[in-house]
């Protein structure tokens, strides 16, 4: 009896000068392991008479038991004294003023639809929009693209499945088809433009399969081609922030437009830097013309009595100009540090608004 008390007593100073969890484990091991101490004791019970098994057996039981709990109560008081430490060195203050985030930006594209739409909303225009998914006579027929036409093609155009009537919608190839719903859901005059996203079959540094237009349409009495040279031009000073432009229009073809032309806008190369508003060298940037009179029929408009000018641009690519981004393909790569780089502060509006239309 005596042995087991001092052994009790040694072992439960061990367990109670223990300062981790691993020192405990190590005392756990040296007295109730497979080859501890106690356990030893407990196997010499075998080789005991049944007097002594039943004098000595409950006396060992009780040493181990007495011991569980003791090392047990130990691990508890070490856990809470580690939570307590971790607790105070990750402790968070929160009447301290925030640690601020790293802030977002605000997508090119973002940015070039907000100015586009501040400048020719100073204009006048108003801001229509139109479906995604349309319908062959808004995107091709009402535009006077016939059935022969290229881009009907399927190298050049994402057409959906087959409808039980046997029609195949398209992914539009153009913000167009809303000139023309808006043709034929009112009456003129009409002055709009239509940004919005586009699909064609196409992948370069250049061209990518989704990107972004923006077309404009006026339709009224006695419009011709001067006012479509007033509004280009006065859209180029200010989109790019030069206070003169040069341009000119050279003559092509577009099946909703009769004239029609593309527009370069004069600018300098300077190595990998683009400058507009100087220079003697042309970049075009857009196509224009005037309504084709039979696009004005199909909307139920009689070209006698009413004309109207379109022009359309790529909003990538008069973003690529201005902001000097040399592959198309970027912006829309979901690139964190690119998006760092060219992105906009969240408050950084552009003031345009300052320098008024002319």
């Amino acid at each position: 009896m005596e042995d087991l008390q001092s052994l009790e007593q040694e072992i439960l100073d061990q367990i109670t000068s223990a300062n981790t969890i691993e020192t405990l484990e190590n005392v756990r091991v040296s007295a109730l392991g497979k080859k501890g101490q106690v356990s030893l004791m407990m196997r010499e019970l075998g080789k005991m008479t049944p007097e002594e098994k039943k004098e000595f057996g409950p006396k060992l039981n009780a040493l181990k038991n007495s011991l569980n709990d003791a090392i047990a109560d130990r691990r508890e008081a070490l856990e809470d004294e580690i939570l307590n430490q971790r607790l105070q060195s990750e402790k968070l203050d929160i009447t301290l003023p925030s640690v601020p985030a790293e802030p977002g930006s605000i997508h090119p594209i973002s940015q070039v639809i907000d100015e586009v739409t501040e400048i020719f909303t100073e204009m006048g225009f108003s801001v229509a929009e139109g479906p995604e998914i349309e319908e062959d006579f808004y995107n091709f027929t009402a535009l006077n693209i016939p059935p022969e036409h290229p881009a009907r093609q399927m190298h050049d155009t994402f057409y959906l499945p087959e409808d039980k009537d046997g029609n195949r919608k398209v992914l539009r190839t153009h913000t167009s088809p809303v000139q023309i719903r808006t043709m034929m859901n009112g009456k003129p005059p009409f002055r709009i433009i239509a940004p919005g996203r586009t699909y064609r079959c196409d992948s370069d540094a250049t061209h990518t399969p989704m990107f972004h237009q923006v077309e404009a349409l006026v339709v009224d009495k006695d419009i011709n081609m001067g006012h479509l040279k007033w509004c280009i031009e006065e859209f180029c000073r200010k989109f790019f922030e030069v206070d003169n432009v040069k341009t000119r229009f050279r003559p092509s073809y577009f099946p909703f437009t009769e004239p029609s032309a593309e527009m370069d806008i004069g600018c300098a190369f300077m190595g990998d830097e683009i400058r507009i508003g100087e220079g003697d060298d042309w970049l075009e940037i857009l196509g224009c013309g005037m309504v084709n009179p039979r696009v004005l029929e199909n909307v139920g408009l009689d070209p006698n009595e009413y004309q109207g000018f379109a022009f359309g641009m790529g909003l990538d690519r008069i973003a690529m100009l201005k902001w000097g981004i040399p592959d198309l393909r970027d912006f829309f790569a979901a690139d964190l540090r690119w998006l760092k780089h060219y992105g906009f502060a969240a408050l950084d509006i552009p003031a345009l608004s300052t320098q008024g239309v002319k």
